[in-house]
């Protein structure tokens, strides 16, 4: 399954009640925060999120993933892994369902009442708010590491150009002791990924070094990743790693992922202020939604290295 490694991923507190810019908390997270996704490309993190709110986003979750499959699927979009992904023979144990937008309460109630037209307050209730919060720590990850680069000027820009997508998820135990494939090891697409989990394991995170390290988080804790998209804008000071889920058992695993994703038409592109001779370009400026049209083609599906393939800069 995953390595037998002692390693562990960087544990970072966001908790601290003085924790805003310019405060010696504040410089002191930021420094562990661009560490770690130099290094890893993510890290646990400790964030205060009431443990009611905690509690009901399972609770949705399992509702949600309770509808029958017919009515799971009225979630559907057009932009490429936003609405109902699942029944897949090469990866039977995964099924996910997306929340385009589920910070703001509009679209949330948007899709609930396509999911239960008789109305459902309680999801409403608990998935915005909860998406709301976990924005809020993204945007503070990635102040941190534009402050780190000394590229605060670009901050606003930089904020302004994503939305959210919550993708929920939920991985069938395979009624085994013996490691089965739930998701294919992949990197994610976007500018950074936040996860919650329930107490089920099974990330993995393949390290620079080649080594899986199992990802076994505390309870109330969230993962926080960059995403390919972040790391070409970075041109390569923050690392997308590859992960992967490994289930054994017979306990469903539940996780809520906060993803936020370029708006289509925003071209990414590294600063000029990244780019030197030490530092060459990574990658061509390039669109983001027009990235993944690539990568849902079956070449770019087969393919790990997809941006690198897309936009690489010939070295």
């Amino acid at each position: 399954m995953g390595s037998e490694s002692p390693l562990k991923l960087p544990q970072i507190d966001f908790s601290k009640a003085d924790l805003q810019p310019g405060t010696a908390s504040w410089d002191c997270v930021r420094v562990q925060v661009m560490e770690a996704l130099g290094k890893y490309g993510c890290f646990e993190a400790f964030y205060d999120i009431p443990l009611q709110l905690r509690k009901a986003i399972f609770d949705s979750l399992e509702q949600l993933f309770d509808l029958p499959l017919q009515t799971k699927m009225r979630n559907s979009s057009k932009k490429p892994y936003h609405g109902y992904v699942g029944q897949y023979p090469q990866v039977p144990l995964f099924e996910s369902m997306g929340i385009d937008g589920a910070n703001i309460m509009e679209k949330t109630k948007s899709l609930t009442e396509v999911l239960w037209p008789e109305g459902n307050p309680s999801f409403c209730n608990s998935v915005q708010p909860f998406a709301q919060r976990v924005a809020e720590l993204d945007i503070m990850v990635r102040r941190m590491v534009l402050e780190c680069l000394g590229l605060e000027k670009y901050f606003e820009e930089h904020e302004g150009s994503t939305n959210y997508l919550l993708r929920v998820m939920k991985y069938k135990g395979p009624q085994t002791s013996d490691a089965k494939l739930g998701l294919n090891a992949h990197t994610d697409k976007n500018i950074v990924t936040i996860l919650y989990q329930n107490q089920v394991d099974g990330l993995e995170v393949l390290t620079k070094d080649g080594e899986w390290i199992g990802v076994k988080p505390s309870e109330g804790s969230f993962i926080v990743m960059v995403g390919d998209s972040f790391h070409a804008w970075t041109n390569g000071r923050v690392y997308s790693a590859f992960h992967r889920v490994m289930m054994t058992g017979n306990e469903a695993r539940y996780s809520a992922g906060l993803f936020s994703i370029p708006k289509a038409g925003y071209t990414i592109r590294a600063p000029e202020e990244l780019v030197d001779d030490q530092h060459p370009q990574l990658y061509k400026p390039f669109d983001h939604v027009a990235f993944l049209g690539y990568y849902y083609t079956p070449a770019g599906q087969q393919d790990q290295f997809a941006l690198k393939t897309y936009c690489g800069v010939p070295e």
